[in-house]
């Protein structure tokens, strides 16, 4: 998946793992479950189980938790293979659900009522949490917890059998209500659903919950090495004892170890969250290139390549902590700088009209199309006698540093002339409608025949050979860096400006591109091709700005 060799503490238990003769193969998965699209949390995720099942000569598990069908979508599942493929994590023939092992599962649950280390509980859901406790207070045995065997047996048939309405009974295991990670005190093992499963229709009507599922199927797997975040390292004592206990049942013992997850700044990680704004028409769907989805960062032009480098640059440890987007910023301008060729576009464009232009004559120029590309090459740009170019690269009172266009000051037109500005037209509000300049013949390709000294050079497009864009300006989709701080609801913090639509001039054979393209815009930024354009209407995104301030930052946080 990369080039870049890369060590962290997890490839160093693996190490010794190896070293002991512990395993002969290291096994390892990504194991989402498909009740909502792929974030760049989970990229992190998959980039780490992928790249050491590479780095060891392993082998990867995709494998779905499918233990609840009333979040789960078919739609999700294939969201989620496109994205993993998409990064570059191969599964081969090792594509798996947790449905696969329902009736094992089962089986195991059964094993357990058997060794006296189940039971059926038929308190309410607010009932078992009372008697749970608190952090601080040990929690009060149900009145059920010593029902038979044969009892439970029974009654865990008939959930099965769907006799018995949700929430009317629950399997439990039988560990330790004193005990004082509060996980341990008797977990709910079987819940039951009467939900259509999107693969097992409707044969089931208990499933598993994840803490007792989750470690079965990585011990059927044969998954070595149980790799998870670090919210989940108060469940591993859970997590062993289900496989110590279901040992003779199982035929392997992975092991379990945490990491931080990744946190990214001005935007939500969870999916509860995400789905409510996609629910709620605050994006336009998975696919908002505002989100931090793998899809919305696909739609908005990033590369699998720079979500790699990004995962690789943030590295892997046991602490917790907000991750700058500017660094996320700095590896797509990094991927995107070799790649993307160079086009002129005019985002707030104010219309040139050369005055001592021949009127009706078109010219040519050869532009460069990366000078980061030795293969790039080039292609030619027409040049008339009106061009548009940026607002911002004019100025009535211009102070002395600035080096674009202004009253009797020359400018190179990249790629054409030096032009000199004669006057400004403006209309009954003020405002600048047209510019007028002059242009020297003699300066053909930007350069003056007597070498005087130009410094500044601005970007334009002609007028009458461009074509119109819908441009997308993203910005961040929350205004501050934690959207959960200091409010009661996160939807507070969102950005009013994380989108502006615009109208744009464009090179003509940027009308031509396919969805998905990146170019960059020269002097503008990095910008998409996005999949709602049309014969009729192109929209480009903005995929990231130009190099900035943020950079800066970004070099010190890649340190």
């Amino acid at each position: 998946m990369s080039d870049t060799p890369t060590t962290d503490f997890i490839r160093s238990i693996i190490t010794e793992d190896l070293d002991n003769g512990k395993h002969d193969k290291i096994i390892t998965r990504f194991p989402p479950e498909p009740n909502g699209y792929l974030h760049i949390g989970h990229a992190k995720s998959i980039c780490l189980n992928y790249g050491i099942s590479q780095d060891f000569n392993g082998q990867f598990h995709l494998r779905f938790d499918d233990t609840n069908p009333s979040k789960e979508e078919t739609e999700y599942v294939e969201s989620i293979k496109k994205d993993v493929e998409w990064l570059g994590a191969e599964w081969g023939e090792n594509l798996f659900f947790a449905s696969d092992y329902f009736d094992k599962i089962y089986a195991c649950a059964v094993k357990l009522i058997k060794d006296g280390k189940a039971y059926v509980c038929d308190l309410t859901p607010e009932e078992i949490r009372e008697f749970r406790g608190t952090l601080t207070t040990p929690g009060k045995e149900s009145p059920y917890r010593n029902r038979s065997v044969e009892e439970n047996l029974e009654l865990f048939e008939k959930m099965k059998n769907g006799e018995f309405k949700e929430g009317e009974k629950v399997l439990r295991a039988k560990i330790d209500m004193t005990h004082t990670n509060i996980h341990m005190r008797d977990p709910i093992m079987y819940r039951i659903m009467h939900t259509e499963h999107h693969r097992t229709g409707e044969d089931w009507n208990i499933y598993p919950m994840y803490d007792f599922a989750h470690p079965l199927e990585d011990a059927i797997e044969s998954i070595t090495h149980s790799i998870c975040t670090l919210e989940f390292e108060i469940h591993r004592p859970l997590y062993d004892w289900f496989i110590e206990n279901l040992q003779d049942e199982l035929p392997s013992q992975p092991r379990q170890i945490e990491f931080a997850r990744l946190n990214l700044g001005y935007t939500v990680m969870s999916k509860r969250k995400l789905l409510e704004l996609v629910q709620n028409n605050y994006v336009s769907g998975w696919d908002d290139p505002r989100m931090p989805t793998i899809s919305g960062m696909r739609r908005r032009g990033i590369s699998a390549e720079a979500i790699r480098k990004f995962c690789s640059t943030i590295g892997v440890t046991k602490f917790n902590s907000m991750t700058d987007p500017a660094l996320l910023e700095f590896c797509i301008r990094e991927d995107l700088n070799v790649k993307a060729q160079r086009r002129l576009a005019v985002l707030d464009p104010v219309k040139v009209i050369v005055t001592n232009y021949p009127e009706g004559q078109v010219e040519e120029f050869g532009a460069i199309n990366n000078p980061e590309d030795p293969e790039g090459g080039r292609r030619m740009v027409k040049f008339s006698r009106e061009l548009y170019i940026e607002r911002a690269d004019f100025m009535e009172d211009a102070p002395r540093k600035f080096f674009r266009l202004t009253e009797g000051k020359e400018v190179r037109f990249k790629y054409a002339y030096l032009l000199t500005c004669t006057k400004a037209i403006k209309d009954e509000n003020g405002e600048i409608t047209e510019i007028h300049c002059t242009y020297d013949p003699e300066s053909r390709g930007g350069s003056a025949s007597d070498g005087r000294k130009v410094k500044g050079t601005i970007h334009w497009v002609s007028a009458e050979h461009c074509k119109e864009a819908e441009i997308r300006l993203y910005d961040r989709l929350f205004s501050v860096e934690n959207p959960d701080e200091g409010v009661e609801d996160y939807k507070e913090n969102l950005n009013p400006d994380s989108l502006k639509v615009i109208k744009a001039y464009i090179e003509e054979a940027l009308a031509e591109e396919e969805v998905g393209t990146t170019v960059q815009f020269e002097r503008n930024g990095y910008f998409c091709v996005d999949s709602d354009s049309t014969k009729d209407k192109v929209v480009y995104n903005r995929t990231v700005a130009m190099r900035s301030s943020w950079d800066k930052i970004a070099k010190n946080l890649k340190k």
